[in-house]
Protein backbone atom coordinates (compact mmCIF):
# COMPACT_ATOMS: atom_id res chain seq x y z
CA UNK A 1 0.00 0.00 0.00
CA UNK A 2 1.58 3.28 -0.91
CA UNK A 3 1.03 6.48 1.03
CA UNK A 4 0.81 9.71 -0.50
CA UNK A 5 2.67 12.85 1.70
CA UNK A 6 1.62 16.06 0.40
CA UNK A 7 2.41 19.87 1.61
CA UNK A 8 -0.28 21.55 3.08
CA UNK A 9 -0.62 25.03 2.97
CA UNK A 10 -2.17 26.30 6.58
CA UNK A 11 -3.96 29.86 5.64
CA UNK A 12 -4.41 32.08 8.97
CA UNK A 13 -6.70 31.02 11.32
CA UNK A 14 -10.62 32.03 11.24
CA UNK A 15 -11.15 34.26 13.86
CA UNK A 16 -12.84 32.85 16.90
CA UNK A 17 -15.55 36.20 16.82
CA UNK A 18 -15.91 35.16 12.68
CA UNK A 19 -16.61 31.21 14.05
CA UNK A 20 -18.49 31.51 16.71
CA UNK A 21 -20.81 34.14 15.06
CA UNK A 22 -20.99 31.12 12.14
CA UNK A 23 -21.66 29.06 14.88
CA UNK A 24 -24.82 30.30 16.18
CA UNK A 25 -26.52 29.42 13.03
CA UNK A 26 -26.58 25.53 14.42
CA UNK A 27 -29.84 25.21 16.20
CA UNK A 28 -28.98 22.81 19.03
CA UNK A 29 -30.83 21.00 21.52
CA UNK A 30 -30.14 21.85 25.21
CA UNK A 31 -28.76 19.48 27.64
CA UNK A 32 -27.27 19.58 31.10
CA UNK A 33 -24.18 17.57 32.00
CA UNK A 34 -24.07 16.23 35.40
CA UNK A 35 -21.48 14.48 37.53
CA UNK A 36 -19.54 13.44 40.52
CA UNK A 37 -21.79 11.84 43.53
CA UNK A 38 -23.37 13.09 46.96
CA UNK A 39 -21.94 16.28 47.92
CA UNK A 40 -18.95 16.39 44.93
CA UNK A 41 -21.19 17.70 42.26
CA UNK A 42 -21.24 19.61 39.75
CA UNK A 43 -22.78 20.19 36.05
CA UNK A 44 -22.84 22.41 33.00
CA UNK A 45 -25.55 23.54 30.21
CA UNK A 46 -24.49 22.31 26.58
CA UNK A 47 -25.51 22.11 22.95
CA UNK A 48 -23.28 19.35 22.47
CA UNK A 49 -24.37 16.07 22.98
CA UNK A 50 -24.90 13.64 20.33
CA UNK A 51 -25.76 10.16 19.83
CA UNK A 52 -23.11 8.05 18.82
CA UNK A 53 -24.39 4.49 18.22
CA UNK A 54 -27.71 2.64 19.17
CA UNK A 55 -25.32 -0.91 19.15
CA UNK A 56 -24.45 -0.52 21.81
CA UNK A 57 -25.87 2.44 22.67
CA UNK A 58 -23.28 5.11 23.18
CA UNK A 59 -23.29 8.93 22.86
CA UNK A 60 -20.76 11.97 22.34
CA UNK A 61 -20.67 15.50 24.36
CA UNK A 62 -17.89 18.13 23.78
CA UNK A 63 -16.44 19.48 27.31
CA UNK A 64 -14.30 22.49 28.19
CA UNK A 65 -11.56 21.37 29.71
CA UNK A 66 -11.61 24.25 32.13
CA UNK A 67 -15.38 23.69 33.31
CA UNK A 68 -16.08 22.77 36.84
CA UNK A 69 -17.27 19.03 35.99
CA UNK A 70 -14.23 17.92 33.78
CA UNK A 71 -12.19 16.92 36.96
CA UNK A 72 -15.60 15.02 38.43
CA UNK A 73 -16.06 12.88 35.21
CA UNK A 74 -12.26 12.27 34.45
CA UNK A 75 -12.14 11.05 38.36
CA UNK A 76 -15.52 8.98 38.55
CA UNK A 77 -15.57 7.50 34.80
CA UNK A 78 -19.61 8.45 34.97
CA UNK A 79 -21.74 11.55 34.13
CA UNK A 80 -25.14 12.47 33.21
CA UNK A 81 -27.07 14.21 30.13
CA UNK A 82 -30.49 15.96 30.83
CA UNK A 83 -31.80 17.02 27.68
CA UNK A 84 -34.42 19.70 28.70
CA UNK A 85 -38.15 20.55 28.11
CA UNK A 86 -39.00 23.60 26.58
CA UNK A 87 -40.60 24.92 30.18
CA UNK A 88 -36.76 24.39 31.92
CA UNK A 89 -35.55 27.33 30.40
CA UNK A 90 -34.66 28.31 34.37
CA UNK A 91 -32.58 25.35 34.81
CA UNK A 92 -30.18 25.61 31.79
CA UNK A 93 -29.60 29.18 33.12
CA UNK A 94 -28.64 28.11 36.92
CA UNK A 95 -26.05 25.25 34.75
CA UNK A 96 -24.47 28.13 33.02
CA UNK A 97 -23.22 29.68 36.17
CA UNK A 98 -25.96 32.77 35.81
CA UNK A 99 -25.91 34.38 39.15
CA UNK A 100 -22.19 32.98 40.13
CA UNK A 101 -24.05 29.57 40.92
CA UNK A 102 -21.03 26.95 41.49
CA UNK A 103 -21.06 22.91 42.46
CA UNK A 104 -24.32 21.45 44.15
CA UNK A 105 -25.73 25.15 44.29
CA UNK A 106 -26.69 24.60 40.67
CA UNK A 107 -28.90 21.65 41.49
CA UNK A 108 -31.42 23.62 44.12
CA UNK A 109 -34.76 24.30 42.81
CA UNK A 110 -35.45 20.91 40.84
CA UNK A 111 -35.85 17.35 41.75
CA UNK A 112 -33.00 14.84 41.08
CA UNK A 113 -32.40 11.18 41.11
CA UNK A 114 -29.94 8.75 40.56
CA UNK A 115 -29.21 5.45 38.62
CA UNK A 116 -26.54 3.08 38.23
CA UNK A 117 -24.00 5.10 38.23
CA UNK A 118 -24.76 7.56 41.39
CA UNK A 119 -24.93 10.95 39.04
CA UNK A 120 -27.76 13.23 39.79
CA UNK A 121 -30.13 12.88 36.92
CA UNK A 122 -32.97 15.39 36.47
CA UNK A 123 -36.70 14.48 37.02
CA UNK A 124 -39.06 15.42 34.64
CA UNK A 125 -36.63 16.16 32.13
CA UNK A 126 -37.62 14.92 28.49
CA UNK A 127 -34.82 12.26 28.78
CA UNK A 128 -32.27 11.36 31.36
CA UNK A 129 -29.31 9.29 30.29
CA UNK A 130 -26.91 7.87 32.84
CA UNK A 131 -23.19 6.87 31.32
CA UNK A 132 -20.25 5.84 31.52
CA UNK A 133 -17.34 6.89 30.28
CA UNK A 134 -16.20 4.89 27.29
CA UNK A 135 -13.39 6.75 25.76
CA UNK A 136 -12.00 10.45 25.83
CA UNK A 137 -10.02 12.36 23.41
CA UNK A 138 -8.62 16.04 23.81
CA UNK A 139 -8.99 18.11 21.29
CA UNK A 140 -7.45 22.30 21.92
CA UNK A 141 -9.71 23.18 24.41
CA UNK A 142 -12.37 20.43 24.65
CA UNK A 143 -12.35 16.71 25.24
CA UNK A 144 -14.78 14.76 22.98
CA UNK A 145 -15.94 12.31 25.60
CA UNK A 146 -18.00 8.86 24.18
CA UNK A 147 -20.09 7.84 26.96
CA UNK A 148 -21.66 4.20 26.60
CA UNK A 149 -25.17 4.34 28.02
CA UNK A 150 -26.15 2.60 31.37
CA UNK A 151 -29.82 3.72 32.03
CA UNK A 152 -32.70 5.67 30.57
CA UNK A 153 -35.04 7.85 31.77
CA UNK A 154 -38.06 9.11 29.39
CA UNK A 155 -40.39 11.32 29.58
CA UNK A 156 -44.14 11.09 27.92
CA UNK A 157 -43.35 15.19 27.10
CA UNK A 158 -42.52 16.77 23.73
CA UNK A 159 -41.84 20.47 23.90
CA UNK A 160 -37.71 20.67 24.08
CA UNK A 161 -35.70 23.83 24.71
CA UNK A 162 -33.18 24.77 21.70
CA UNK A 163 -30.45 27.82 21.83
CA UNK A 164 -30.27 29.29 18.45
CA UNK A 165 -28.60 33.37 17.55
CA UNK A 166 -27.81 33.44 21.26
CA UNK A 167 -31.34 32.43 22.52
CA UNK A 168 -33.00 29.90 24.10
CA UNK A 169 -36.23 28.85 21.57
CA UNK A 170 -38.95 26.28 22.77
CA UNK A 171 -39.75 23.83 20.09
CA UNK A 172 -43.15 21.67 20.44
CA UNK A 173 -43.87 19.07 18.40
CA UNK A 174 -47.56 19.17 18.22
CA UNK A 175 -47.59 22.70 17.76
CA UNK A 176 -44.67 23.36 15.91
CA UNK A 177 -45.57 20.96 13.06
CA UNK A 178 -49.45 22.76 13.17
CA UNK A 179 -47.53 25.94 12.60
CA UNK A 180 -45.18 24.27 9.55
CA UNK A 181 -48.49 22.90 7.84
CA UNK A 182 -50.37 26.39 7.89
CA UNK A 183 -47.18 28.02 5.93
CA UNK A 184 -46.46 25.23 4.02
CA UNK A 185 -48.99 23.85 2.19
CA UNK A 186 -50.76 26.03 -0.47
CA UNK A 187 -54.26 27.19 0.34
CA UNK A 188 -55.78 25.76 -3.23
CA UNK A 189 -56.57 22.22 -3.81
CA UNK A 190 -53.57 20.53 -5.90
CA UNK A 191 -54.86 17.70 -7.62
CA UNK A 192 -52.69 14.77 -8.75
CA UNK A 193 -52.92 12.32 -11.62
CA UNK A 194 -52.26 8.82 -10.80
CA UNK A 195 -50.47 6.48 -14.08
CA UNK A 196 -53.15 6.14 -16.78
Amino acid sequence: MNSVVRNVSIEPAVAAAEFRGAMRHLTGGVSVITAGRAKDISGMTVTSVSSLSVEPPSLIVSINRAASSWPLIARHGVFGVNILAADQRDIAERFTGKGGLKGADRFTGAEWTTRASGVPLLVGALAAVDCEVEETIERHSHVIVIGRVLDVIASERTAALAYWHGEYVAIDHEEDAARLAEVSLPSRHVHVRGPR
